[in-house]
């Protein structure tokens, strides 16, 4: 069984394209082998800024040969239908069988489909694969049609047999033959060599100072660098996805350790990290006893014969033009912040948040209202709140953020004290953006969490009276990763929060705005028709009308849509979508922690036996109820009486539920779901032994009547912890 070795040699490939066409080269070109028929052992790609490369091992020589049957027209079926029926299978009538069917004689057609060779099916797939490759973005060059991410040079195509013997398969794509040969390093490498296989190839391209594997180069470039870093006592700040980008731009990784000046040392840590990070690649090291970067580890593509002095020099000068333009802006930031920020302020209301929303502003506006308006619910002093909430933006318009966005909240951090503001308002200037992802942190004190909780709530407010909502796939505005980062935030918090309430509260201050955009356009229409101002101040009520129920159903819509997240949320956490339906359907669903302590409780007791057992005897006794309630055209809901019980069972039921009862509802009052819980567990062993023991439709509509009452009591103490009804099974 041979091995196939493809290799696609080209100018430089983006470093964040190249994971993406490992995957996608060998999807597509195993795939198509297999739809081919020819199956395989294994298969891996690899990729270097200069070539994608396929390995694909225990490839079978040839496709088997196959045979299809397929069922034709009768025999007395119309000649048209006959000869379109020999078309479509690719056969003469002489090749056609008659079989007898229960409907009469009918023509069926075997096609036999002849293995082909490896070789041929290999050029075809291949040739298909890099015509139609789904680069995102991709170029044409010279006269021909081919679109390749950089310009294409070489194919390397090649199946190898058990004895080492390579076969070039035969194949061109726009004057570019299909080879045995390959090349090394841009300038370290001595010219074209050939391979015999993958093993070759590998060893031929290490030789030639070309490492294949993206985590090889990766793992030698951090290995080097921390040695280096640690040689001086210092360390290498770590960065994952620089590490992945910079090990995909070379391919003969050599790392150097280099010195920034003395004058740019006082800029703060991130600044220095980011500047270096996204102009030039360079990896920070921190002197671990002063938390200050104070060095940098840039990787060469190769090694020279002064050991990377040349290289680390012009690197050094270039990084000092860098960091002197951050040094710029640093101290003029400073200025406008050591004079309150107020130009600052002023500046977002020239910056346009949304079109139908206004501008940043205005959005800071209405985050500093509602901020104060949920102080209290966060513990928080109102006053704080609302004037962290007015500065935590304020870093927006400073020149340090307009160079660096992903800087905004931690400059708004360093600025706040040169602003006279508080630690408390510092902190909610960086804190108030999170939890970005599942992973970032919460924050936890109070005016942070007033700060972060009103940026959220005005953004799905003001999104949801836009109409910006996320539909399919398309969520432009982030508002589902949004979503999670709120209810995190209030869950890991455990507020009790009205959201509802809130939401009102929010929408209120987009409401009065869109008002009062109505009441100008009819008020302006009703100018140029003085003799019309009842028609027109008719035509306003009933805008305004549309408008207040249209804010009602989005704001149901938006507490909807948590609703769902929070799904989301429990479901990674174990708990059950229809556990989650059961506690929505609850009183009080608006209230987060309320409701997951609940779902919590619940999916814990229905693990257990007694938990599974009681739901069974809840859904049997609710069954049996509904039935008797639609049959009689009556409620049973006034009680049952001890006196016309008649079996023991029924007894201890009666009595097990009038105990129950008050003992669930207090634990219910106290929010102790877990007491509930237990209190419902009790009830499992007599209501096991009441339907064992009792038929409910007796003869005696008195007792019967008793029996349905006494069912009417269970279904209303275990709806009391959730509606059981949505539990499936």
């Amino acid at each position: 069984m041979p091995d196939l070795l493809i290799e696609l040699f080209s100018e430089e490939i983006p470093a964040r394209l190249q994971g993406r066409a490992c995957e996608d080269l060998k999807k597509r070109v195993t795939d198509g082998l297999v739809e081919a028929g020819l199956t395989y052992a294994g298969a891996a790609a690899f990729s270097t800024p200069r070539r994608l490369a396929l390995t694909v091992q225990g490839l079978l020589a040839e496709s088997p040969t196959t045979k299809e049957e397929r069922k034709g027209p009768r025999v007395d079926a119309p000649e048209k239908a006959i000869e379109g029926f020999l078309r479509g299978a690719g056969v003469s009538r002489d090749d056609l069988e008659v079989r007898d069917e229960k409907k009469g004689q009918v023509y069926f057609a075997v096609i036999t489909k002849p293995g082909r060779a490896a070789s041929g099916i290999v050029a075809e797939v291949l040739e298909d694969t890099i015509r139609n490759f789904p680069w995102a973005k991709s170029m044409r060059w010279g006269a021909g049609s081919l679109r390749w991410v950089r310009p294409l040079h070489s194919i390397l195509c090649i199946l190898s047999d058990d004895a080492g013997e390579a076969t070039v398969v035969p194949m061109d794509v726009d004057g570019i033959a299909a080879g045995d040969t390959t090349e090394g390093h841009r300038f370290m490498g001595n010219g074209r060599f050939a391979v015999t296989g993958f093993d070759d190839y590998r060893a031929k391209l290490k030789a030639a100072h070309v490492m294949l594997d993206t985590s090889e180069r990766a793992e030698a470039i951090w290995q080097e660098a921390t040695n280096l870093a640690f040689a001086q006592g210092l360390e290498v700040v770590e960065d994952k996805g620089l590490l992945a980008e910079v090990a995909g731009l070379v391919e003969w990784p050599v790392p150097l350790m280099g010195n920034i000046d003395d004058e740019f040392l006082g800029l703060p840590p991130e600044v220095l990290q980011t500047s270096m990070k996204e102009h030039q690649k360079f990896f920070s090291v921190r002197n671990p006893k002063t938390a200050r970067i104070e060095k940098f580890i840039t990787v060469a593509n190769r090694t020279t014969a002064d050991n990377g002095a040349t290289i680390l020099a012009g690197n050094q000068k270039v990084l000092a033009a860098r960091l002197a333009d951050a040094k710029f802006f640093w101290e003029n930031d400073i200025r406008v912040a050591e004079a309150g920020g107020q130009p600052w302020l002023d500046a977002l209301d020239n910056v346009t948040f949304h079109n139908k929303l206004g501008s940043q502003g205005e959005r800071v506006a209405r985050i500093a209202a509602l901020a104060r308006e949920l102080a209290p619910v966060v513990g928080a002093d109102a006053d704080l709140a609302e004037a962290a909430a007015k500065w935590a933006k304020a870093d927006l318009s400073s020149e340090m953020v307009y160079e660096f966005p992903e800087l905004q909240g931690l400059m708004g951090r360093y600025y706040a004290a040169p602003a006279g503001h508080g630690t408390e308002v510092a902190d909610a200037a960086q804190e108030h953006y999170s939890p970005l992802g599942p992973s970032d942190d919460v924050p936890s004190a109070p005016v942070s969490v007033a700060v972060a909780l009103a940026d959220k709530l005005d953004l799905f407010t003001g999104m949801w009276a836009a109409n910006e909502l996320p539909t399919g796939s398309k969520d432009p505005f982030g508002l589902r990763r949004s979503a999670i980062g709120l209810i995190r935030l209030i869950l890991e918090n455990s507020l009790r929060a009205n959201i509802k309430g809130i939401l009102e509260v929010s929408f209120n201050d987009l409401v009065e705005v869109t008002e009062n955009s109505v009441r100008n356009a009819v008020k302006g229409a009703a100018k140029s028709y003085p003799a019309e101002t009842e028609y027109f101040e008719n035509v306003m009520q009933e805008e305004l009308e549309k408008l207040r129920k249209t804010v009602e159903a989005r704001r149901n819509s938006l507490l909807s849509f948590f609703h769902d997240r929070l799904k989301v949320y429990l479901r990674d956490q174990g708990i059950r979508h229809d556990v989650i339906d059961a506690c929505l359907a609850m009183p009080g669903n608006d209230d987060l922690t309320l409701l997951v302590k609940r779902a919590r409780a619940l999916s814990d007791f229905l693990k257990t036996d007694d938990g599974e057992n009681l739901l069974q005897g809840y859904k049997r006794a609710n069954n049996i109820l509904s039935q008797a309630e639609e049959k009689d055209g009556v409620e049973y809901s006034y009680g049952a009486d001890l006196k016309y019980t008649e079996a023991e069972e029924e007894k201890a039921l009666f009595n097990a539920l009038a105990g129950a009862e008050g003992t669930i509802a207090t634990a219910m009052q106290a929010e102790d779901f877990a007491g509930a819980m237990a209190g419902m567990a009790a009830l499992r062993a007599p209501i096991d032994a009441f339907f064992e023991a009792v038929q409910i439709n007796t003869d005696n509509d008195v007792v019967r009547r008793n029996r349905l009452n006494m069912l009417n009591q269970i279904r209303q103490i275990c709806l009391q912890a959730a509606d059981l009804t949505k539990i499936e099974g």
